[in-house]
């Protein structure tokens, strides 16, 4: 299987354009099913070595004394044969999902070229932070399939596997789950899954486990505050902290980001996140530069003043931002009318967000933000963020002063 995925793939999923309509992958696909065959085969034979010598050493200890050395030989057998037992089971699984994936695969790339659509591969369960859905057939998606043949447990024990390559595929499929449906993210809560994932995150330094760890991680603090407030608990923030000030590969501090800028959408993990280096974790990931990564930085931004602007509405908090108090505006400001439309629109709205309180202005104001909401009321491509840009600096006694006195009319 393996050597296998090392011809026609990489990192267990699809690289190149393949011959979709040639023998090949149907050959693949066939290799793969006779492997799961035989696999199946042995691990029956291996539980039946099992309940044999189970029974040969209730056996001799119902004989009783005599026979210990007997009985020692038998045990260290068991256990042999028990650990063989489970290896098997985890390479079913993992023949299961690849099986699936290549099934998949060609069966959405049959119905593409069908449609006159491009020859390329879809992306496979190497993608932990996208939506994994099938839109061309009312098939399920190999990860759900998986899902419902094997369970939640099953792939949940695959996260202690002794072998890095089962745990980092395990990985992957419960983030991809995470992505699909939030059912299925109450599911792997329920059955432990985040506090395997953040044990693999507190547990080791392989740079690709903590990506897809990361990976897993963020999808599932993407809508439920339960789990989001379950990672603080079990404290996911500090290790996010960690795990961003120790990474220097962009798609791992791209997911560490995303995970960080979703639970800065939780208004009860404000303050957690700043005194756990939550918040600092975040702009120090700005050193990478790489755009996906200040995307979800500036995400993060933009949802934690997003909180701390409805929070202030509400009379819940008071006094200046938090963001401000951490010394982001100055990446703030220079990021406002970045390149990159993620990142620009993001750090609009951060920047109406923090104007409507008014303990902000004068710091924003002295840093140079009142000219970047001024050219958003002008420029933005957005007409709701123009809108909320000139609702906010007409609202503010210390912004329409300075507008005065600079002569700025909106």
């Amino acid at each position: 299987m393996i050597e296998n995925q090392r011809k026609h793939q990489h990192d267990g999923f699809m690289k190149d354009k393949c011959n979709w309509e040639g023998p090949g992958f149907s050959e693949d696909i066939a290799e793969v099913k006779k492997l799961l065959e035989k696999e199946t085969h042995m691990r029956k034979e291996a539980e039946k070595e099992v309940n044999k010598l189970r029974s040969q050493l209730g056996q001799h200890m119902d004989a009783g004394a005599g026979g210990d050395a007997e009985i020692l030989k038998l045990q260290i057998a068991l256990e042999d044969e028990l650990h063989q037992k489970k290896k098997l089971e985890e390479e079913i699984i993992i023949l299961r999902s690849q099986m699936l994936q290549l099934t998949f695969e060609a069966d959405q790339m049959r119905t593409c070229l069908a449609r006159g659509g491009s020859g390329n591969a879809y992306p496979g369960l190497d993608s932990p932070m996208s939506q994994v859905r099938d839109p061309l057939s009312g098939h399920k998606t190999p990860v759900s399939a998986l899902f419902d043949q094997v369970g939640v447990q099953k792939i949940l024990d695959l996260l202690e596997s002794e072998d890095a390559n089962v745990r980092i595929h395990a990985v992957k499929v419960v983030a991809n789950l995470a992505a699909e449906a939030e059912a299925n993210q109450e599911r792997i809560v329920e059955a432990g899954g985040l506090t395997s994932l953040l044990m693999l995150l507190r547990s080791y330094e392989d740079e690709t486990v903590r990506r897809v760890a990361a990976g897993a991680i963020a999808n599932l603090a993407m809508n439920a505050e339960a789990n989001q407030e379950l990672i603080m608990v079990q404290g996911g923030i500090s290790l996010l902290s960690t795990t961003a000030s120790d990474a220097e590969d962009p798609q791992t501090l791209r997911m560490v980001a995303g995970a960080i800028a979703n639970l800065c959408g939780n208004d009860k993990l404000q303050a957690t996140l700043r005194s756990e280096g939550g918040i600092k974790a975040l702009l120090g990931m700005v050193r990478c530069r790489h755009p996906d990564v200040l995307s979800q930085v500036a995400r993060g931004i933009a949802n934690f003043a997003k909180c701390e602007s409805r929070a202030s509405t509400n009379g819940i908090r008071s006094g200046r931002s938090l963001l401000i108090d951490e010394g982001a505006l100055p990446w703030i400001v220079q990021n406002a009318n970045n390149d990159a439309a993620p990142i620009r629109r993001h750090i609009e709205l951060a920047l109406c967000h923090l104007a409507q309180h008014e303990a902000n202005a004068k710091d924003m104001i002295n840093g140079g933000a009142l000219w970047e909401l001024v050219r958003i009321t002008r420029d933005c491509s957005r007409e709701d963020i123009r809108s909320l840009a000139r609702r906010t600096l007409n609202s503010s006694l210390l912004f329409r002063s300075e507008m005065r006195r600079l002569g700025i009319e909106l």
